[in-house]
């Protein structure tokens, strides 16, 4: 097969099968919405036709697609990433060409290192000459001649496959950038034993983060038992500074995955006197001591053979290798490591045990989620340090995210609070309020045999914490905010609401239009919605935003805003509503906000229909809002339809003239008002009710006498 990828290589791609890709791919390669590719395919005409259909959906050329993406600049993926991940699709044909996928991923991962330790090109050489170099480099076969010699047919595969190492490695910044590129991929190239067992990226990364890398002196010794494939190994090496001049242990019992460890962390800039990986479960720590911190995954056991005394005892064992000021951080099943355990049983004691040592400082429920293979596996986390008992606080921090996300924003919290716990010598910084974690006496655990070591009651420090002493005066502010509304109402209570409506008489008939028509009279304008990533929206940032779930009222109006800094930056191309703008959105179903105020962000799938203010005959957005709303609702979707009977722009509605019309926008304006006025009530005693409620279900609140007697 000829073609290209971007940057003009040559392909590299087995003759068969074709390189082909549908549109959910189309959209993980360019880290778009799955509709996107879809509606780029609709609008515009330079865009990749289909060379075949599979199933009735039609299949792309990739090459042609990433040529396209790179030369138009859509999508949110880097052009050097896109050439990447040209090379990484590629890996699908090849399996077909009889190779397995743990052959296809150790051969190029060991090509990879081979080219990053000779720092030179391994395409376009005889495979002979490239495993006399190996051999060379790896005389004792302990790290990637193996791997090379596996390659079935090597000298067809061998040359394609060094120029495909090429190819990412030059795409990467580094080569250890392209060997992670690879491992990201072994999923779906279904090389399942690489990634079953292995937690997902961001938990990774947290991990990391919790055993406090960057806070290390230089030279220290880091390690992980149980490696699998140097995930966490590497995450490690990433947190640390560089030129830290530390050195990495590992141990791991499958010798393939060993020797992906040793390549992993040599093609990082690690070599061997500063790197150890053993084939077993103990840590060579004699030529290296113990190691100053130490990070794991627990092996996983399915819940029908799982024992909590057999993996508190790996625990247990781990703590051997933690001198003084040693920290662990282990990651493990949750109904060893948080829950409840039958009363002085075996697992009961031994796990009682960690807190009479003073060794454990922090417990860390986790939601399920944290294995991507495993999504019923709830796990927890331990962190452990081995202190001196003059220095031993007798706290323990217990953390609850079984609720959280697992998202990079709320682990950062975490790791933050970590960090400040361990920086504060395992005591709590009043100047520092922990998010979702409280931190309780050791002797409150231990006295409660069986019971979980989970938050059950707020500690006393907890009481003086920012968020708990402030309650009554947010419920002073809350009732302050009720009282004005209250008397809001009053003054605006002077009449009834009187709309004057009146059968139409016969000789008077209503002209009608469409919304289509107004679009194209130009006395209304359409602007879409923009596409904003989930993890840029908060609760506190400078610009509301509007979308399908503000419309439908899922969600309340301004409770989801973006910063400042992110519209300048990440969505330069954003444009605010203004005062008068209709927010329409037919997804999940029809609904529409007229945004009195102007200066939000329309989220897709909403979108934007603006008033034009000189449009003749007029248009007024209350009126046009609530025509669309009764439209609408004689043209909904029926139950199993893809769509409405009708679109937007197919909506036939009246237009009126303008003094009918007048009277008409002002009877809206006075419901609107009245409305708004409810609704800001019934939002305040909300809160209030929120509020009451937390303080009350902690402890931290009562309700004085003065309240009006409810009794009878």
């Amino acid at each position: 097969m000829s073609g290209s990828v971007p940057g003009g290589a040559p392909s590299i791609l087995p003759e068969v099968p074709a390189w082909r890709i549908g549109y959910a791919e189309i959209a993980a390669l360019a880290q778009v919405k799955r509709p996107v590719p879809t509606t780029w395919a609709r609008r515009h005409p330079d865009f990749p036709a289909p060379v075949t259909r599979e199933g009735g959906s039609p299949l792309f050329d990739a090459r042609e697609v990433v040529d396209w993406l790179v030369r138009t600049g859509r999508g949110n993926a880097e052009p050097r990433r896109l050439r990447a991940e040209a090379a990484l699709h590629t890996l699908a044909a090849w399996r077909t060409s009889g190779l397995s996928a743990s052959v296809l991923v150790g051969a190029l991962t060991a090509l990879v290192c081979l080219r990053q330790q000779y720092d030179t090109p391994v395409g376009g050489r005889a495979w002979a000459d490239l495993l006399a170099q190996a051999a060379d480099l790896d005389a004792e076969d302990g790290f990637l001649l193996s791997e090379l010699r596996a390659v079935p047919d090597a000298d067809r595969l061998g040359p394609a496959l060094g120029a495909l190492a090429d190819e990412l490695t030059e795409a990467a910044y580094t080569p250890a950038e392209a060997f992670d590129w690879v491992l990201e991929a072994r999923r779906r190239l279904g090389s399942h034993d690489l990634a079953a067992d292995e937690p997902t990226p961001a938990v990774v990364r947290a991990l990391a983060a919790l055993a406090g890398v960057g806070a290390l002196p230089d030279e220290s010794v880091l390690a992980t038992p149980y490696a699998r494939s140097g995930d966490l190994l590497a995450a490690l090496h990433s947190a640390a500074p560089e030129d830290s001049g530390h050195t990495y242990l590992a141990a791991e019992p499958d010798r393939t995955l060993a020797r992906l460890v040793r390549r992993r962390m040599l093609v990082r800039g690690v070599y061997e006197f500063s790197l150890d990986v053993t084939e077993g479960e103990e840590l060579s720590t004699e030529d290296w001591g113990d190691p100053d911190v130490l990070v794991c995954s627990l092996p996983y056991e399915a819940g029908e053979t799982r024992s909590a005394r057999q993996a508190l005892e790996r625990v247990q064992d781990l703590t051997d290798y933690l001198g003084d000021g040693s920290t662990a951080v282990v990651l493990g099943p949750a109904d060893a490591l948080v829950r409840p355990l039958p009363r002085h049983g075996d697992a009961d004691r031994l796990r009682r045990s960690f807190l009479d040592e003073g060794l454990l400082k922090a417990v860390i429920s986790l939601p399920d989620g944290a294995f991507a293979y495993r999504p019923g596996y709830r796990t927890a986390v331990w962190i452990l340090a081995r202190t001196p008992e003059a220095e031993r606080t007798g706290r323990v921090l217990l953390a609850d995210y079984s609720a959280q996300p697992l998202t990079e924003p709320v682990l950062d919290v975490l790791a933050e609070d970590i960090a400040i716990w361990r920086a504060s010598g395992w005591r709590e910084d009043r100047r520092h309020d922990l998010r979702h974690a409280a931190v309780v006496p050791a002797k409150e655990l231990d006295d409660r045999p069986g019971s979980a070591f989970t938050l059950q009651h707020r500690s006393p420090e907890a009481r003086y914490a920012r968020a708990v002493v402030e309650r009554p005066a947010r419920i002073a502010d809350v009732e302050r905010r009720l009282a004005e509304l209250d008397e809001r109402a009053a003054r605006g209570a002077e009449g009834v609401v009187k709309i004057g409506a009146v059968l139409r008489p016969e000789d008077q008939p209503v002209r009608r239009t469409t919304i289509g028509r107004l679009l194209k009279d130009r006395r209304l304008r359409r602007r879409p919605g923009h596409r904003i990533a989930p993890e840029h929206l908060s609760s506190d940032g400078h610009y509301a935003v509007i979308g399908p779930e503000e419309i439908l009222g899922t969600a309340r109006l301004g409770s989801r805003r973006i910063d400042r800094g992110l519209v300048l930056t990440a969505y330069e191309h954003v444009q605010f509503t203004e005062p008068g703008d209709l927010v329409v959105t037919t997804s999940p179903r029809f609904g529409v906000h007229v945004d009195t105020e102007g200066l939000s962000v329309a989220v897709a799938p909403a979108r934007v229909l603006r008033v034009h203010p000189d449009a003749d005959p007029p248009v007024r957005p209350r009126a046009l809002a609530a025509f669309l709303r009764a439209a609408a609702s004689e043209h909904g979707r029926t139950s199993g339809a893809v769509r409405a009977s009708r679109g937007i722009e197919d909506l036939s509605i009246p237009d009126l003239g303008r003094e009918e019309l007048k009277r008409y926008e002002a009877v809206l304006a006075e419901i609107e008002r009245r409305t708004e006025l409810l609704r800001q009530q019934s939002e305040a005693l909300d809160d209030l009710a929120r509020i009451t409620a937390a303080g009350m279900a902690d402890g931290t609140l009562t309700i004085t006498p003065y309240f009006p007697d409810t009794a009878g």
